[in-house]
């Protein structure tokens, strides 16, 4: 056995010898390192144990707390998510409220309609799914393709495919079961006679959601009331999107909205437009409108505009049309507000239906020469004459005894100047500046309709006050709205203001009756076994682009039976060019509305006869 201390002195004795024999072991050269073997050494089993035991409660405490975390303090919060992710909500449309004539005819009316959408992340194989939908949605297979391709990480899983389908469509999708193809129900508005009265009942827009909204008209002004309220259907489902039966459910149901019934009569708003459609065309002008109304009431019968527009299929070329003339546009009515001018001097006393006045060729008012339609020398007319020969000189010289201020207040007291109480969308409200600021030429014009604006809406509701008697009621279009329990609210009736007495609109009548006959100027506007009182209008058309006036509107505004009104019809033409003056182009206009008003409301013939009156003093 050899001990560490024979180790120890072996190897000094061979380092003496080496220092011996030159300074280095071996003779100069180093001696190899003796190899001293590694020792090994068991580990001790308990450390192991220990520092997996250790390991161990460290990962169960860390599981502990996160268990607590999730069970505990974020239970809530995660529930909720994970019942995020199984809810779906299912909007359930409510009916939009439908609208009718007075009589109950439908003129827009809600439909059922189908959406077909995708959710990409379940779609199995989108080639086949696009080629299988395609011939249904009336798309391409490639359009299809691109709608249903979206990046995974976008996390997108609602995809509309088509929009405002049939049921018969979304039936049919629904048979094909494709893998996250759904349907769903959607809004809809119809109108089934198409441009009929479009331009007062109105049209629909995408709103925000891509909701359906009032557009224009009657759908504009009554949206709130005709859309109701939405339901929703809330329930659980699979990341297929099927439904899980034992889950929550809940359902709102939607509460359907309001319907509104008009005063328009669909067989006169009919008539109207095929009227006004005709005189356009045929006149050449660039448009038309219609107005009827009932002038006990103020019921508005019928309120046609050309050229119009089917709201089923608007398109761009439509854009121009949307709207309602009658309400929108002002025009200077000229002749036709001459009855406000009588009207003013017959309710002071100043004149009467038979008052002599001398019209000479032309008279000059703030350094402007005034002048008739057609030349003449010096004539001899009553007031009857005045109106029923349309004389601008005449009636400015009878605007002259009324006074500028008391010609404003008439004016004012017939409406002009201010909107008149229908509430419609986008009603004008005409130009009628303070009679203080007229300047002496304008002081002139005003009385026979220029240097002023009005509406159609307007200047039918001067008419319709005549014809009631002096009264003036405010003009109705909506005549009940039924709410969603089945309760029928008639609208109210505004109590009526008298503008002149009936004496004055007794003797107005008188006058205006001649108008309509061979001696005045709209003998085209008689209307067989009625009396017809009325006026003719021909002015000046402003020039909105040039400035000054360019062209003509023509106009005709009368009622019947004279004795006992019924009916007020307006005739409005925006610069015709085949033929321009009232009595020519608008009066037979009226001739047809007229005609076909008072036989459709069942208006009985006069057995009264007009009480002549003398128009000309020198025959």
């Amino acid at each position: 056995m050899v001990t560490r201390a024979s180790r120890t002195r072996g190897s000094a004795g061979r380092l003496a010898e080496g220092l011996r024999g030159g300074g280095r072991p071996g003779g100069g050269r180093r001696p190899p390192r003796p190899v001293v073997p590694r020792t090994y050494r068991l580990g001790s089993p308990r450390r192991r144990v220990r520092v997996t035991v250790v390991l161990m409660v460290g990962l169960l405490g860390i599981l502990a707390l996160r268990l607590t975390q999730l069970q505990g303090i974020s239970a809530s919060r995660y529930a909720a998510q994970a019942e995020a992710q199984r809810l779906r909500v299912i909007p359930l449309p409510a009916a939009r409220g439908a609208i009718t004539d007075r009589t109950g005819h439908t003129l827009a009316q809600h439909v059922e309609l189908r959406a077909v959408y995708a959710n990409p992340s379940n779609i199995k194989n989108v080639p086949l799914t696009a080629a299988r939908l395609a011939p249904l949605l009336g798309e391409s297979v490639a359009t299809l393709t691109k709608r249903m391709t979206t990046d995974p990480d976008a996390g997108v899983k609602f995809v509309y495919l088509a929009r405002r389908l049939t049921p018969q469509v979304g039936d049919k999708v629904t048979r094909l079961g494709l893998a996250g193809i759904g349907i769903t129900e959607e809004r809809g508005r119809t109108y089934p006679g198409g441009s009929l009265a479009a331009n007062v009942v109105g049209f629909m827009r995408s709103g925000k959601g891509d909701s359906l909204v009032g557009g224009g008209g009657m759908e504009l002004e009554y949206d709130q009331q005709l859309r109701g309220a939405d339901g929703k259907r809330q329930l659980m489902a699979n990341p297929e999107g099927i439904e899980i039966p034992s889950g929550r459910t809940s359902q709102t149901d939607p509460v359907p909205g309001s319907a509104l019934r008009l005063t328009l009569d669909r067989d006169i708003q009919w008539s109207a437009q095929n009227a006004i459609a005709e005189a356009v065309q045929s006149s050449q002008a660039d448009g038309g409108t219609v107005v009827v109304m009932d002038p006990r009431t103020g019921d508005i019968l019928a309120m046609a505009d050309a050229p119009t527009f089917d709201p089923n299929h608007i398109t761009a070329k439509d854009t121009a049309a949307l709207g309602n003339r009658a309400t929108r546009d002002a025009y200077e009515p000229g002749s036709v507000n001459k009855v406000i001018t009588m009207a003013a001097a017959l309710d002071q006393g100043l004149i009467t239906d038979q008052t002599p006045v001398t019209i000479p060729p032309s008279i000059v008012r703030g350094g402007v020469s005034i002048e008739d339609s057609e030349k003449h020398g010096v004539e001899h007319l009553t007031t009857a004459g005045v109106l029923a020969r349309s004389s601008n000189i005449g009636t400015v010289e009878i605007a002259d005894q009324v006074g500028r201020a008391g010609l404003e207040r008439a004016l004012r007291a017939f409406g002009l100047g201010a909107r008149t109480g229908l509430h419609f969308p986008g009603e004008g409200s005409g130009l009628l500046p303070p009679s203080k600021d007229w300047s002496g030429s304008q002081a002139a014009t005003i009385s026979y309709g220029q240097g002023m604006s009005a509406t159609a809406l307007q200047m039918a509701s001067v008419y319709a006050t005549v014809a009631n008697g002096g009264v003036r009621v405010t003009p109705r279009l909506v005549d009940a709205v039924t709410g969603p329990d089945g309760v029928v609210t008639t609208a109210a009736h505004p109590p009526g203001q008298r503008v002149i007495s009936a004496q004055t609109a007794s003797t107005l009548t008188a006058m205006l009756e001649t108008v309509a006959t061979n001696e005045g100027t709209a003998p085209l506007a008689q209307v067989p076994g009625y009396r017809v009182a009325g006026k003719t209008g021909t002015a000046y058309r402003p020039d909105p682009v040039h400035g000054g006036y360019q062209g003509y509107t023509s106009s005709f505004i009368g009622f019947a039976p004279a004795d006992a009104p019924r009916v007020v019809v307006e005739v409005v033409l925006d610069n015709p060019k085949n033929g321009y003056y009232g009595g020519q182009v608008a009066a037979p206009v009226f001739q047809k509305v007229m005609s076909f008003a008072l036989t459709t409301l069942g208006v009985p013939q006069p057995t009264t006869k007009p009480s002549p009156l003398v128009l000309d003093l020198d025959q």
